[in-house]
Formats: structure tokens, sequence, C-alpha cells
């Protein structure tokens, strides 16, 4: 094996083309990421844990959209919609989570820049109602209650595994 040093491997590698962030701007910067997003896991385990979560889940797509499929206990507040009603259906002292379909969609990243200009505080849920359903937690539908097994991409197939994150 050939040890490089880091000047060469700057100058061939994509990846260190830039160079990574100091680890203080790291830490800042991953620190602040924390505080702007949630994962689909930690939301369900939050809202799994007895007892009152200390948020709420917004459910931000269309009717359409929530009636496929939304997070049992969501509250449905499309985007366009959330000037005007979220004042009566959210309480502006708990926090927000929102989400929308999945990774490829910034619905929920739009309906938290409405709520936060609004005043309340919130996060994004990374991976949306997409990987709510491939990571197998329960979802309801018009149709009723659903869930499908956990995808071995996303999440540990068995139940009571922890990924280690």
């Amino acid at each position: 094996m050939v040890m490089t040093s880091p000047a060469t491997a700057t100058a061939v590698n994509s990846v260190l083309r830039v160079p990574p962030a100091s680890p203080a701007a790291a830490a800042a910067y991953f620190g602040a990421s924390l505080a702007f997003h949630a994962d689909v896991s930690d939301v369900a385990s939050a809202l799994a844990a007895d007892g009152d979560p200390g948020f709420v889940v917004v459910d931000s797509r269309s009717t359409a959209s929530w009636d496929q499929g939304h997070i049992p206990g969501a509250v449905h507040l499309p985007t366009a919609l959330i000037p005007e009603q979220a004042p009566r259906l959210l309480d502006p002292a708990v926090p927000v989570v929102t989400y929308c379909w999945g990774p490829g969609c910034n619905g929920a990243t739009r309906a938290a820049l409405a709520l936060a200009q609004l005043g309340y505080q919130v996060k994004e849920m990374l991976g949306g109602f997409e990987y709510w359903a491939r990571e197998g937690f329960a979802f309801e539908t018009w149709e009723g209650g659903e869930r499908r097994a956990a995808d071995p991409l996303t999440a540990p197939v068995d139940d009571d595994a922890d990924c280690g994150c």
C-alpha cells in the first residue's frame, strides 16, 4: 500500500480537493445541523415512548398524499395553508417536526421555513414519509393502518435492533 501525503491526495482526489473543515468548524456545522433536523428513527422512537414526546409532527403534503399514507398522530397542514391555519392547529410553545414525501422533496423544508417565519420552533424530519414506510414504521391511509417490512438498506430488519447511529 502506497501512502500519500495530504498535499498529494488533494491534487488527485476529488473528495479531498476541497480540504475538510477544521474540527471546530465541523463541530459547529454538525451541531447546527442537528438543531434543524431529526431522523425518522428518532421521531418514531420519541412517538412510541410513553408520555408526551414534546413535539408535534406536521405532514405538509396534499390531501391526496395524506390519504395515501401518513404518520399516525400527525397534523395535516399543507404548506400553502400554514399562514392561515397554523395558529388554529398548533401551539406556538410546542416544537414542530415537519415532513413531506422524502429526500427528493423539499416540501418539509418549505413548511419549516413558513412555520419558523410565524415564530414556531421547528425541525425537518430527514427522509420524510418515504423513509418512515421504508424503515417499517406503522402508518395510516384512508383505508386504515398499514405497516411494511423494513427495507434492509435503510434499517435493521430486526424490530429490536439498533442501527448503532
